[in-house]
């Protein structure tokens, strides 16, 4: 199915729900794995669609792609979902053209992160993107777009103080914990999980609360047992899940599973419990967090400790702002280019074309090994004049005339 129609910029889309107008709760209905993330591009592609990708994060769930419309994107997500398209689209947001494309950008400094500046979203992006790419629904589009952004992202990271500090959910979950538990250091203290985030967040749980009282548990324990190798901590297998959550007084869980991870059985009648769930959807189930002996944490909650870095982050984002629409000038000026390929293409066969036309050959005195250089100077001469003012006809037609009149 032939759906190059489809790659007009009008038809580029995203559709997304974020911390800003749903709760954890609701976000952690439309959080997407890989299973589901490969089943709807698998229907995707049965209804013609090729170019979409999904970003599926703690604070958001957002599919980009080209599509006939937005409702379109919006039901292949919500097919895959444990919430359906009407609570999706009670909470979502919906951009298309330049406004979607801006939006990427912002998502991708940073500028649209719960926690402003969080610079995590960079790695979430590139592995959606990956995922979406070793799937072949990828293009050229899209791929110019997300690099685009996260050369964005890099310029900002290395010119302004945006990401600038110690902020992000890891970091927060342990300023929490120094805020409220008396000598943290004394503590047994589980993480569940070591991702990405679960990585930042053992380190930073090492470094600003000066303990190895850590025990690490994770689906795959080579992975425990390297990070706790490398930062001399315990680690357990998860077999072991219950007796370690039951000597834990205060957990991280950082596992991103589709089902809790801890249940009712394993805290009720326990000892006192801080836990710190980093995972969407919620990876404590809800008849554990209602315990009278169990508090806990969420990623919203998380979100809401402000400091002075964050006032410092606020005071950087014009000058983010001033980088992204240089950048973003950049891809519009490419991506107007690019409309113009066909036309192009179409004027190097009929220069083509021409040169062998007796009417032509006859008269020229260009041998065949330069005409190939004759008919790209006039190709690169028309795309400049193109880029300055495009007048599509008429630069057609006086690219014939320049060709025809340079017969020497």
């Amino acid at each position: 199915m032939n759906t190059e129609y489809l790659k007009n910029i009008s038809n580029f889309f995203v559709a997304g729900i974020n911390y800003k107008k749903s709760d954890a709760s609701v976000r952690g209905e439309f959080a997407i794995g890989c299973e589901q993330y490969k089943n709807i591009l698998h229907k995707a592609s049965a209804q013609g669609l090729n170019e979409i990708f999904i970003l599926s994060t703690c604070n958001r769930t957002e599919i980009y792609g080209f599509a006939n419309n937005s409702r379109q994107l919006v039901e292949l997500l919500c097919s895959e979902t444990a919430g359906d398209s009407k609570t999706f689209l009670e909470s979502c947001y919906i951009k298309n053209g330049f406004d979607a494309i801006k939006h990427v950008f912002n998502v991708g400094a940073g500028l649209d992160s719960q926690i402003l500046g969080d610079y995590e979203i960079v790695g979430q992006l590139k592995n959606a993107v990956k995922f979406s790419k070793q799937n072949d629904f990828i293009g050229a589009f899209t791929e110019r777009l997300v690099n685009c952004v996260l050369q964005s992202s890099k310029i900002i990271k290395n010119n302004t103080e945006l990401s600038g500090g110690t902020v992000s959910v890891s970091f927060a979950a342990v300023q929490y914990i120094k805020q409220v538990v008396v000598s943290p250091s004394s503590k047994n203290i589980l993480l569940l999980g070591v991702g990405k985030i679960g990585r930042n967040t053992c380190k930073n749980v090492v470094d600003y609360l000066g303990t190895k009282n850590v025990t690490l548990i994770n689906r795959t324990p080579e992975k425990a047992a390297e990070l706790a190798g490398e930062l001399g901590l315990r680690f357990a297998s998860v077999d072991n899940l219950a007796s370690e959550i039951a000597k834990a007084d205060i957990i991280l869980v950082a596992t991103n599973s589709p089902e809790p991870i801890i249940l009712k059985e394993h805290v009720e009648g326990k000892s006192e419990k801080l836990i710190i769930d980093l995972s969407i959807p919620y990876n404590v189930h809800h008849d554990a967090q209602v315990l009278p002996n169990v508090h806990l944490v969420n990623v919203d909650d998380l979100s809401r400790l402000k400091d002075e870095t964050l006032r410092m982050r606020l005071e950087e984002v014009p000058k983010a702002k001033v980088i992204i629409d240089g950048v973003m000038e950049e891809f519009m000026a490419w991506y107007e280019m690019r409309r113009h390929v066909p036309m192009l293409k179409h004027l190097k066969v009929k220069l083509k074309e021409l040169y062998t036309h007796p009417s032509y050959s006859n008269q020229t005195t260009l041998c065949p090994k330069k005409i190939d250089v004759q008919i790209q100077r006039v190709l690169n001469d028309t795309a400049g004049k193109i880029k300055m003012q495009n007048q599509r006809g008429c630069q057609y037609l006086a690219a014939l005339n320049d060709f025809i009149n340079a017969k020497n």
